[in-house]
């Protein structure tokens, strides 16, 4: 069986520069790296430097994170996104929105998508119960609505289980909308769901690496294409307390990912 083809998450390491992100994904068994672009420290430099480091390095870059659609009018900063992203030669763009009017939510995607088309970027809508696009029956309906290929659904395996996904929602997304995914594990049990700050630590510090916790991994990982690549999305506080040497969690990561995933194939 061929090997899943894996990428080390920037939310694994939320201190790292950019450039330690990529020093990471290089020192590490991934197959790509993720980039954090953050708007108050980003520049033009910023984007030159990150590319010829990953070039020399050998680091494709499977996306980069976060075009965080909010109520208001259109904020031109989510189109720069798209641009770095097609400059630093990643595959997809990470989009979640928090505008409650999910008309504008779908207007400004599609603005998104419009701008990546010829790029090579994907911008990908995350859907979670942290957003106010909560289910994959709501991202259904905005990527319907949404014309161009450069529009696709993102799952992570903590947002999908915590909003009531099933895998038969995962086999009926349309395949030509599923570019790369997000596993994790975490605890069977998730936050009240009128909670939002026990919501987000769930989210950001409880994750677990893939098999060790009680989530429905293994059916998520068989609903979706052999092929499509994973961005580990072990965001836990256990796996930055256990390693805060940068390159070592990378290590770490990719080697419990590893295991479970080799596992499954044997």
């Amino acid at each position: 069986m061929t090997r899943r083809l894996i990428s080390l998450a920037a939310g694994i390491m939320p201190e790292a520069t950019p450039s330690q992100l990529i020093e990471c994904a290089a020192a590490s068994d991934f197959d790509f790296g993720g980039m954090w672009v953050e708007r108050e420290t980003w520049t033009p430099s910023t984007t030159r430097a990150i590319r010829a480091q990953a070039r020399d390095a050998g680091v494709e870059l499977l996306d980069c994170e976060v075009a965080w659609i909010m109520p208001g009018a259109p904020d031109p900063w989510l189109t720069e996104l798209v641009h770095i992203a097609a400059e630093l030669g990643a595959r997809n763009l990470l989009c979640v929105s928090s505008d409650p009017d999910m008309a504008a939510t779908t207007a400004k995607f599609q603005t998104l998508v419009d701008a990546a088309e010829g790029t090579g970027v994907r911008v990908n809508l995350e859907f979670g119960i942290f957003t106010e696009v909560k289910t994959i029956h709501m991202a259904r309906a905005v990527l319907e609505a949404v014309e161009g290929e450069a529009k696709a659904l993102l799952v992570d395996t903590l947002h999908w289980a915590r909003s009531g996904g099933t895998a038969e929602d995962l086999s009926a997304i349309p395949r030509e909308w599923l570019s790369y995914c997000q596993p994790c594990d975490a605890p069977a049990d998730g936050p009240d769901a009128s909670n939002f700050d026990a919501i987000i630590d769930d989210a950001i510090n409880r994750r677990m690496p893939l098999g060790q916790g009680g989530l429905p991994l293994a059916a998520m990982v068989d609903a979706l294409p052999a092929h499509l690549p994973m961005a580990i999305e072990e965001r836990s506080a256990a796996l930055r307390d256990g390693f805060p040497d940068l390159i070592e969690r990378a290590r770490e990561c990719a080697r419990t990912s590893r295991a479970w995933l080799d596992g499954r194939a044997a």
